[in-house]
């Protein structure tokens, strides 16, 4: 599906309009992760987010349109047809055309936006291709993450407001993100071990249920690099807002070299473990 290069500058002003009017405008809201004051999606950065983006965009202008057509004909009523201006009040109780119409137009509009709908859901569904598999465990209240053809598995938790630093935005930041390879089909298997979470990234267009005892399968292909933060989703407990989602989008290269960090790091972890319990045990 091809985005209009008009769509998105049309429709962020006019739902800014209000926001201006008010003296409540912000500034542009940048790629990747939600903005104070942001009116529109996040900037896509996979394929399926560009459709998520393009259909979001055409049903907002067909609801603008219908919103615009139903108020211009009221307004036509209230002029045309009140106490002064038609004194005498039409007695008429059924209008076959106009019954005709007002029930063939909506299914029209809801067949057009039914058949991209389809597409789309289509589109989502599975890749045949992926080159990277990545497994997500939601936990209360923090995610797990594996590659299993590599052997590589950790733990992402929010980093605490007194730990942050001054590029890590407040309740998005993780302390050990996941890196991802750009221009490559990702296969994302998710899951949850007590509660249903949802794994949800808007940029890369990405939202699916983790559910305990149920494996849900989504993939995506991340376009460009930069960093890209979601949130669980899904009412999952107290500390529902403080599970973040951090996924890195970098080079093939740049995403082999973590693995093989992470894959020492785990080894140095293995070899140190037993010696460190023997240690405390004679001490």
């Amino acid at each position: 599906m091809t985005r209009s290069p008009f769509a998105r500058p049309l429709l962020a002003v006019l739902a800014a309009a209000p926001a201006v009017a008010l003296g409540l405008a912000a500034p542009a809201a940048l790629a990747d992760q939600p903005h104070a004051w942001g009116l529109w999606t996040q900037e896509p950065a996979s394929p399926i987010m560009d459709q998520i983006e393009s259909l979001h965009n055409a049903i907002s202008i067909i609801i603008l349109l219908i919103t615009l057509l139903v108020f211009g004909l009221m307004v036509y009523i209230f002029v045309r047809f009140n106490a002064k201006a038609h004194p005498v009040p039409s007695r008429t109780t059924h209008n076959t055309p106009i019954e005709v119409l007002w029930t063939a137009i909506p299914i029209v509009i809801l067949v057009g936006i039914a058949f991209p709908s389809f597409r789309l859901l289509y589109a989502q569904d599975k890749l045949a291709d992926a080159k990277v598999t990545l497994k997500v465990t939601g936990h209360q209240w923090y995610w797990s993450y594996a590659f299993p053809d590599e052997k590589v598995s950790f733990d992402a938790n929010l980093v605490q407001d007194a730990d942050l630093k001054s590029d890590q935005p407040r309740l998005l930041a993780t302390d050990n993100p996941v890196e991802l390879p750009i221009n490559v089909g990702i296969r994302i298997l998710v899951t949850a071990d007590d509660v249903i979470h949802a794994w949800s990234v808007p940029a890369l267009g990405v939202k699916t249920d983790a559910v305990p005892g149920r494996l849900n399968e989504i993939w995506t292909r991340i376009e460009r690099e930069g960093t890209y933060y979601g949130q669980c989703s899904q009412l999952c407990g107290v500390n529902h807002g403080y599970m973040p989602i951090e996924v890195k989008g970098v080079t093939e290269a740049e995403f082999r070299a973590w693995l093989d960090k992470k894959k020492a790091g785990a080894k140095t972890s293995q070899a140190e473990g037993p010696a460190l319990a023997q240690a405390e045990f004679q001490r």
